[in-house]
């Protein structure tokens, strides 16, 4: 398909906030005409060996949408995140707003239910949310144009977001010098990553691009900001005209000596529902690990 055009005169204010136990950016978009705003990538604090969950993050973000008086229309997942948890249902309700994810959820949930041997109450069908994005699906953030770009490669249900003159890429792209993301999850494909990343370095150089998550490499400060031009000109895996068949080699070579997110089993049960934590039969919270699965 093609990319829907840009209108680089809407310039969206773009807050961060940085989730230091996960390494994820959460972002509130702001329309500067308006008070509407947009959540992207919210983050849920999980403590793995206590079982416990808190939302020290979420909190942050709402607190800085109810002192700007901003009101919330979206809160956007870039895809399905495998290494932390989503915090949509509580910033939805605290503060309202539609949760939105790609369409491709739906082969999302459908790979890992079976993983999670999740009965036929679990819906497979994406329900569990409000919006589910099509490839090039136009909406709106207050008076600011905003599509959708399906990019497909890291999992089947990644999507980029074009608000205004800003790109949200989710784990498709990390800064310059981090590269891309692994393709190595089930449903993931390294071709597939390139050629979605070379769709999004399609988009105007001058676009200014966010990151969902930064490791600091080499030492340097975290980061999250950076443009089209400069990804298409230093990123360390795909800048430079590298070639698609020398970046499978690469991305294949270096998964392989990845090790799995340590919070993998209960973001994928959590955020393949759109941020609610599966209970039992007895209404109680409860996750499942399986066994050599993986």
């Amino acid at each position: 398909m093609t990319i829907p055009s840009v209108n680089l005169s809407q310039k969206p204010e773009v807050t961060g906030f940085f989730d230091p136990g996960s390494n994820t950016i959460t972002y509130v978009v702001r329309d500067p005409g308006s008070t509407a705003c947009a959540i992207v990538d919210p983050v849920m604090e999980f403590d793995l060996a206590a079982g416990r969950l808190t939302f020290e993050s979420a909190d942050q973000v709402i607190a800085y949408i109810r002192e700007n008086d901003l009101t919330l229309e979206w809160i956007i997942e870039t895809h399905v995140h495998a290494d932390h948890l989503s915090a949509a249902p509580y910033l939805q309700q605290e503060l309202g707003g539609k949760i939105g994810i790609g369409e491709h959820v739906q082969t999302v949930q459908d790979t890992f239910g079976k993983i999670f041997n999740e009965g036929t109450e679990f819906q497979r069908d994406g329900s569990q949310f409000d919006a589910l994005f099509a490839d090039g699906e136009a909406y709106q953030l207050g008076d600011i144009s905003c599509f959708a770009l399906h990019t497909p490669g890291h999992t089947p249900a990644c999507m980029v977001h074009v608000i205004g003159d800003a790109v949200f890429v989710g784990d498709t792209l990390f800064m310059p010098d981090g590269g891309s993301a692994r393709a190595d999850f089930p449903g993931g494909d390294a071709g597939q990553l390139y050629d979605s990343i070379q769709r999004v370095l399609s988009l105007p150089d001058e676009m200014r691009l966010f990151i969902c998550h930064d490791y600091g490499p080499g030492g340097r400060a975290i980061a999250w900001e950076t443009t089209i031009g400069e990804q298409k000109a230093k990123n360390i895996h795909v800048g430079g005209g590298k070639s698609r068949e020398e970046f499978i080699k690469f991305r294949t070579e270096r998964d392989a000596q990845l090790a799995v997110p340590k919070l993998i089993l209960p973001s994928l049960q959590v955020n393949m529902r759109a941020g609610e934590v599966p209970e039992d039969d007895e209404g109680d919270m409860m996750l499942k690990t399986p066994i050599n699965k993986l």
